[in-house]
């Protein structure tokens, strides 16, 4: 079974194709919010880098965030178009359990971090377990100084993942047992994406196009203002 990820809840755009022998090819690009334009390119560079016509494609993976919100709807719109088409079942996973599993080799506290942009971070704690890692509670979106906070009350060792953390190193970098994790852990990865999806696609945990909703977490950053706009 073949599984198509695509992930562009962040900055970074990424695709990637794999199955029960791994991530057979990936693609990851940082273009300053050119989604749109990125994304179709990717998606056909991947399949002939793997040698794999969409046609083959049995599974869709997205990231459902949180994350940036234009972002999140072109890719979410993406998969659903490709999952339609193809008439292939879709499985969502959060942008925090992408970008918290790369660390799963640790013991500490794994603090997941998406930059929230308006000085805020979303994020949420995972622990290792055999396999992968566990989310403690679901995510939310906080100031950095209450992150902070948070991570001195628990008074354990941690590790910070993300470009929350990186984006607010100043508040998230000094705190005592904390580490703020770098090369290779700023953004979540397609490649993860397919990875963790594999396991759910053979327990057929499926949810159709129609049932896969983004997590934002708040209110967009530009709304219009319908009490200041004149009349016609």
């Amino acid at each position: 079974m073949l599984i198509l990820g695509i992930e562009t809840a962040t900055p970074q755009v990424g695709v990637a194709i794999g199955g029960h022998e791994g991530v057979l090819a990936s693609f990851h690009s940082t273009r300053d919010r050119r989604h749109a334009e990125t994304l179709a390119p990717a998606i056909g560079f991947v399949c002939e880098q793997a040698r794999v016509e969409l046609s083959e494609i049995g599974v869709v993976a997205v990231d459902t965030g949180p994350g940036l919100f234009t972002g999140l709807r072109v890719g979410l719109a993406t998969a659903k178009v490709i999952a339609n088409a193809l008439r292939v079942p879709m499985i969502g996973v959060s942008s925090l359990d992408l970008v918290a599993f790369p660390a799963r080799w640790t013991d500490r506290l794994i603090v997941s971090t998406v930059d929230a942009r308006r000085g805020e971070v979303f994020y949420a704690f995972y622990r290792r377990v055999p396999g992968g890692v566990q989310r403690l509670a679901p995510p939310s979106v906080v100031g950095p100084g209450e992150l902070a906070d948070q991570l001195v009350a628990l008074g354990e060792d941690a590790l910070i993942v993300g470009d929350g953390g990186q984006r607010h190193e100043g508040i998230l970098g000094d705190i005592q047992g904390v580490e703020l994790a770098r090369e290779g852990f700023r953004f979540p990865g397609a490649g993860a994406l397919v990875e963790l999806a594999h396991p759910r696609a053979l327990r057929e945990e499926f949810v159709p196009a129609w049932e896969i909703t983004p997590t934002y977490l708040r209110e967009p950053d530009a709304q219009p203002n319908w009490q200041q706009r004149p009349d016609r």
